[in-house]
């Protein structure tokens, strides 16, 4: 489950893509939907090359806008985030952040005639965080279920966690954070983060 889950990161994460500034009021049902679609035409307009420098550098202008690394990176390295330090959390999220950006490198290719479907968003009792159901599906494949768990900030909804399945993308990091940081502390769990990031990028570039 937990290699699922990173190989679809990145086509989730797409999923995010070119949300206006005027879409802060959206209700996080329709911000999803309405973007999922606006994605899934970029994609289709560049099917050849789904994955291709044009397709990336529009995610990065535009997509980490939309996500909450910093909770991400806080609920992922668990109680490893309460010993950091300020300067140790800035570069833990900073990390954090780019290998999902980079996994999503890697898994924007994949991306072949898929289409969503969406079910009605629930939101917690306070109005401040919700949950947006929605299922990936493509012709002679099982659907596969995919949660964005949503948080309301001053700038509109934000993704703080992805589950696909039911595998949370933050609890699959979370296991081999805390037996780094166990091992090596902090700073052990942010030198892994770079060396990984490392290796991605001389993978690309082979």
């Amino acid at each position: 489950p937990a290699r699922r889950v990173a190989a679809l990161w990145g086509m989730l994460m797409a999923l995010m893509l070119a949300l206006p500034a005027t879409a802060a009021t959206e209700e996080p049902d329709a911000l999803v939907k309405r973007v999922s679609e606006e994605v899934l035409q970029i994609l289709k307009e560049n099917q050849d090359n789904p994955g291709g420098a044009k397709v990336q550098a529009l995610v990065k202008e535009k997509v980490l806008g939309h996500f909450d690394f910093a909770r991400m990176a806080a609920l992922a390295a668990g109680l490893s985030w309460r010993k950091a330090t300020p300067e140790q959390k800035t570069e833990l999220t900073e990390q954090f952040r780019t290998l999902l950006v980079r996994t999503y490198a890697s898994a924007l290719g994949k991306f072949k005639g898929q289409t969503l479907e969406f079910d009605p968003q629930r939101k917690s009792e306070d109005q401040r965080k919700a949950i947006v159901r929605s299922r990936l599906l493509q012709p002679g494949v099982e659907a596969i279920t995919v949660d964005y768990k949503m948080v309301a900030a001053s700038s509109g909804w934000k993704v703080y966690d992805v589950s696909v399945d039911g595998v949370s993308l933050v609890t699959t990091y979370r296991d081999a954070f805390a037996e780094e940081a166990r091992a090596n502390g902090v700073d052990g769990l942010i030198r892994m983060l770079t060396d990984k990031n490392a290796a991605l990028a001389s993978d690309k570039a082979t």
